[in-house]
């Protein structure tokens, strides 16, 4: 009696459109990592959720102190304080995510070595994470809000779409260091410096505006720019102004970090288990 056995078909180019329905079956495991992480880090701590909000309220009286009161660098008319948190929230998402993501696939080592899903979930998950910080973090901005009786204008509207540009920047360059830190373990350790190095050639703890105009395009060339200028346009409304080139620029660079993002680390995956 003759067995049957299933036949095997293997396409050309069926993998990569494989790979992205596999992404969507996979969701409940991308929930499950997020949710774990989110559980990790603020049950265990009192301190979880204060910490989220202590660290960019101790950095904005910082900057507010040496930018606003000491140097006295223009504010756009609108209290300092606001013009600084207004970077500070997009700003310590990326660097959140670029911390999470960096290590998020050696920390889960024996999850990537014993079972197949897509890897893309790991990384992803880690910025989702600190999505959720970015959100805490936004009740500061609404106390600061109050507090100085400012109230938005229509453009707060639009912060979605800034929110969805500082997502695809963190996406991005945390796919590339989360790769780069399974080949090369050292990186972990550049990290830190890329985060403290960011924060001082981006316009956090003071405007955009103060960079001379000739220098305007060369600075956008950082795609932490355009973001942070489109935050401080949407939550600060009439005195912020948006250097449109420059905007554009950092736009143009922030989907080239996200497409050769993905890129690279589909064309690593593969020797993840291996490595790790």
């Amino acid at each position: 009696m003759s067995q049957h056995h299933p036949k095997l078909v293997i396409e050309a180019g069926r993998a990569e459109s494989q790979y992205w329905k596999d992404l969507w079956r996979y969701r409940e495991l991308f929930y499950f990592l997020a949710w774990r992480d989110i559980l990790v880090r603020y049950k265990q701590t009192a301190i979880g959720i204060a910490w989220a909000l202590i660290r960019p309220f101790l950095t904005m009286i910082v900057f507010t102190v040496v930018f606003g009161t000491v140097a006295k660098l223009p504010s756009e008319g609108v209290p300092y304080p606001i013009l600084v948190f207004a970077a500070l929230l997009p700003w310590q998402f990326f660097a959140n995510s670029l911390s999470e993501c960096s290590t998020s696939l050696i920390t889960n080592s024996n999850l990537i070595s014993k079972v197949y899903f897509p890897r893309l979930i790991v990384p992803t998950s880690a910025v989702v994470v600190s999505f959720v910080d970015f959100m805490i973090s936004g009740i500061i901005l609404l106390g600061l809000m109050a507090w100085y009786n400012f109230v938005p204008s229509w453009r707060i509207l639009t912060l979605p779409v800034f929110i969805l540009v500082a997502f695809a920047a963190a996406l991005g360059a945390g796919l590339w260091l989360a790769a780069l830190n399974v080949q090369y373990r050292d990186f972990r350790f550049i990290v830190p410096f890329i985060v403290q190095f960011g924060l001082y050639i981006s316009p956090v703890g003071f405007s955009s505006s103060v960079i001379p105009e000739k220098w305007r395009l060369l600075y956008s060339l950082n795609p932490m720019v355009g973001v942070i200028d489109g935050f401080r346009w949407a939550i600060l409304g009439g005195g912020a102004q948006l250097d449109l080139p420059g905007f554009i620029l950092s736009l143009g660079l922030v989907s080239l970090l996200l497409i050769s993002g993905i890129w690279y680390f589909r064309k690593m995956e593969r020797t993840f288990a291996d490595v790790i």
